[in-house]
């Protein structure tokens, strides 16, 4: 009970101080185009497990934290990208919409790991199942995110959906939001691809690329 107690405290810690981070940069005053990705699960929400029994929260995190990475060391920071979560830490669905917001964001990207009962392969995204704002841009932006993963990585392309999902819900309206299965870790060779360094950066280099390509 005492743990639990903790947890939330800490929780509502972050949450504060990244809300008044948000604040602060909310104006983002040099003009760059301001990326928000949200690091899907996290502290006691794993998320799926892998064959191999790699986790989904490890997973998406490595790839968001490449992709910050990345935008430093090869695009030169030309966007300005946050994530919903730099560490192992469980996050609730609305405060990620509310960071975002907070943040300003024009672009919302949520990244998750699937799973299925069947041989399954592949990179799919969702975007929100309505006629809401923004819906034809997160359709453009999560095609040029899956063809760039393509293209790049050779995953197959399972194309975009449509999903009800909260993250999708409550930012659609706000900025462009995708939601992107960056592959199946029920699949052994998907889930033993991303048990290699080079190939989370492969996978966070053909997410930003993608992103980027978008704004251009």
């Amino acid at each position: 009970m005492k743990t639990d107690l903790k947890m939330k405290l800490k929780n509502v810690v972050f949450l504060l101080v990244m809300l008044k981070m948000c604040f602060l940069f909310g104006q983002n005053l040099d003009g760059r185009k301001r990326i928000v990705i949200d690091v899907g699960h996290g502290g006691k929400d794993s998320g799926v497990i892998g064959i191999n029994g790699i986790q989904e929260k490890d997973v998406v995190l490595n790839v968001a934290k490449e992709i910050i990475r990345l935008n430093k060391t090869i695009l030169d920071d030309r966007m300005d990208i946050y994530l919903t979560r730099y560490s192992d830490t469980f996050i609730a669905l609305s405060d990620r919409s509310r960071l975002a917001k907070a943040l300003k964001a024009d672009v919302f990207v949520s990244l998750h790991c699937n799973a299925s009962p069947t041989y399954s392969k592949g990179i799919e995204v969702y975007v929100h199942n309505s006629e809401k704002l923004n819906i034809r841009q997160s359709i453009a932006l999560g095609l040029s995110v899956i063809n760039e993963s393509n293209s790049k990585l050779g995953f197959e392309k399972r194309g975009v959906k449509f999903a009800d999902f909260q993250v999708l819900r409550e930012m659609t309206n706000f900025c462009p939001t995708i939601l992107v299965e960056l592959g199946f870790v029920t699949n052994k060779d998907e889930a033993d691809y991303f048990l290699k360094p080079e190939n989370i950066r492969a996978m966070a280099l053909a997410i930003l690329v993608g992103i980027f390509n978008y704004l251009k």
